[in-house]
């Protein structure tokens, strides 16, 4: 089938908008190019209707998910609305904020970032750039959120990454603490976009550190760091893969750089002949629900997967 009838196939939109409607609004949005209420009415859906209410509803009365700030991984509060995020849950959403507030009381550490855990003496940074991209995108009010970027800036290593076992002589940076943060910081610089040109600044560099490894490869063998890198789940949680990473790139509309060319081919490869992507891997844990069975068709890794394209070949 021809690249351009693929990215706009009738068949594999109509699939897309069969499912919740976390899919369907955002399938409206980004490849359909919807502009009018239909999109905002259908995102307003999530908290009354599907996988979003479901999880709203699994709230305990203390604004916690599970019983616990980070775990039990993953019903906790930091996972449930790291989740709720990605389904695009309003931000105006009063569990989630009150889950937000939690989160910040609790894991607010002297140094300025996330530290949920007495035994550890500084902050983690895999999770304060998750914590950052959930408060920002609930679009909560409070000046300890700047002390959250400042604290991942100060984090960002010579290479351009980031890496949460720096703190025990780490020299390299990682693809799993780098993607984590620059999720964070964009969100931040959606929610506050006068700070735009510091926080572009660091997620430049990031974005150098992920291209130098052409997303998944050893910058020094050229060999695949991971082969879990190449295969797609949903939710990513806080593991890192190549989907997960060419996402963020299309969210922030990078440059498209000849470095994510073989990324972007193994996306294509992973093409079924019918337009969809698998779920082709799943990280075990805790789970209020299976949103998608591995190893069968996947309307997430479908939806992003035909973003990351239109994206790409749109330049």
């Amino acid at each position: 089938m021809p690249q351009e009838n693929l990215l706009h196939s009738d068949a594999t939109i109509q699939w897309l908008l069969q499912g919740d409607p976390s899919i369907r609004w955002q399938v409206m949005r980004d490849l359909l190019d919807n502009k009018t209420n239909a999109v905002k009415n259908e995102r307003e859906l999530i908290a009354k209707t599907g996988w979003g209410a479901k999880l709203l509803g699994f709230q305990e009365p203390s604004g916690l998910w599970g019983g616990g700030l980070y775990s039990p991984k993953w019903i906790s509060t930091t996972y449930t609305l790291l989740l709720l995020r990605r389904l695009g849950l309003s931000a105006q959403n009063e569990k989630a904020q009150k889950g937000c507030i939690l989160l910040l009381n609790k894991g607010c550490y002297h140094d300025g970032g996330i530290n949920f855990w007495p035994s550890y003496k500084y902050s983690e940074t895999c999770v304060t750039g998750m914590i950052l991209s959930i408060l920002c995108h609930f679009r909560l009010s409070d000046t300890r959120i700047h002390n959250l970027v400042q604290h991942l800036l100060k984090q960002q290593m010579k290479d351009g990454g980031w890496n949460c076992r720096s703190y025990t002589g780490a020299t390299h940076s990682s693809l799993h603490t780098t993607i984590c943060v620059l999720e964070g910081l964009h969100e931040y610089e959606k929610h506050r976009p006068e700070k735009s040109l510091h926080i572009d600044k660091a997620q430049t560099r990031g974005r150098e550190f992920l291209l130098v490894h052409n997303l998944f490869r050893s910058h020094r063998t050229g060999d695949i760091i991971k082969s879990s890198f190449t295969r797609f789940s949903f939710p990513p949680r806080w593991y890192y893969d190549i989907l997960r990473a060419l996402d963020y790139f299309q969210a922030v509309n990078a440059e498209r750089d000849s470095r994510l060319a073989e990324a972007i081919s193994i996306v294509r490869k992973k093409r079924k002949n019918n337009g969809r992507w698998l779920l082709q891997n799943t990280h075990p844990g805790k789970t209020y629900f299976v949103l998608e069975k591995a190893g069968e068709e996947s309307r997430w890794n479908t939806l992003r997967a035909l973003r990351i394209l239109r994206w790409w070949e749109n330049s």
